[in-house]
């Protein structure tokens, strides 16, 4: 064999950060040590990896195509480390998801995981679908648990689960007595909304064909939590996942609101990237979340 495992996680980092000196950090080796290893690994292959403007590198055509089976070959050898230290053959996991499933789903789910798996180490970041996709396709993460749809050639979009977005305002707002809400009523209220970017804005928006370019905005905050309490304190109307807002309907703080002629259904979705290696630890995530009712 003429390469080191080290040399495709030095081309990796490389990849990742798209300069050496902090791909060499990252990797607890010397800037020298870690360009060496890089400009012999294209020498031996007789191949150009980067194109090098500067300190910067950028992948090329060829280092592109390679990046996501480079990816693979080292989870797969981290894989194989784990079983070889008998430590657990989950290893670790890196899980995106966005704030309506990170912040009421995925932790309940991520309890489970580790207490099915105690040697397990699993990491969950929160934020929107747009930047969990990127990440996705990054490698950043592993898998990613999605509120909006994605298109993209290189990501596995897999259904998950069905939700539905609810309208709700505050309980002496003058449309919480109202039983059904026109178009009209829709129109003339002050909304506050996800940011654009989020699956949760992008569903209200298909919900609201017709009349989008008619809707008053008001406030667009990026945290479902600032969304109910600018609600409650009656700054408008919002509209969120059913999910985030189970326990303040319970309490009375909000009151939902019914526009049965929009559809406010949709649905959750994982995302993988299509060359990213299905370790174990993956396998029993998917599993974990489909069996959440």
């Amino acid at each position: 064999m003429h390469y080191t495992l080290r040399q495709l996680e030095i081309f990796l980092a490389a990849a990742h950060f798209e300069n050496i000196t902090q791909a060499a950090k990252s990797l607890s080796m010397s800037q020298s040590a870690a360009s060496d290893a890089l400009r012999n690994l294209e020498s031996q292959f007789n191949i150009q990896l980067f194109d090098r403007i500067g300190k910067s590198l950028q992948l090329n055509e060829l280092g592109r195509m390679l990046r996501p089976r480079v990816e693979a070959l080292i989870e797969r050898a981290r894989d194989l480390e784990l079983d070889f230290q008998q430590h657990t053959d989950i290893g670790s996991l890196k899980v995106g998801a966005t704030l309506s499933i990170g912040n009421y789903l995925a932790v309940s789910i991520m309890a489970d995981f580790m207490q099915q798996h105690p040697g397990a180490k699993v990491s969950l970041e929160v934020a929107n679908t747009t930047t969990i996709a990127g990440k996705v396709l990054n490698f950043e993460l592993d898998v990613g648990l999605v509120e909006g749809e994605i298109n993209h050639n290189e990501l596995e979009v897999i259904p998950w689960r069905d939700d539905e977005l609810k309208i709700f305002c505050a309980p002496d707002h003058p449309l919480a007595h109202k039983k059904v809400l026109s178009d009209e009523d829709l129109v003339r209220a002050s909304w506050i909304l996800r940011e654009r970017g989020s699956g949760t804005r992008q569903a209200f928006e298909w919900a609201m064909h017709g009349i989008l370019p008619d809707l008053k905005v008001s406030i667009e905050l990026q945290h479902t939590e600032a969304i109910k309490r600018a609600v409650e304190a009656n700054l408008g109307i919002g509209c969120l996942s059913r999910v985030t807002l189970v326990d303040a309907f319970k309490r009375g703080s909000l009151a939902p609101l019914e526009a049965p002629h929009r559809n406010f259904q949709r649905r959750f979705y994982f995302i993988l990237h299509k060359e990213k290696y299905r370790s174990a630890g993956i396998e029993n995530w998917l599993e974990l979340c489909r069996q959440l009712t």
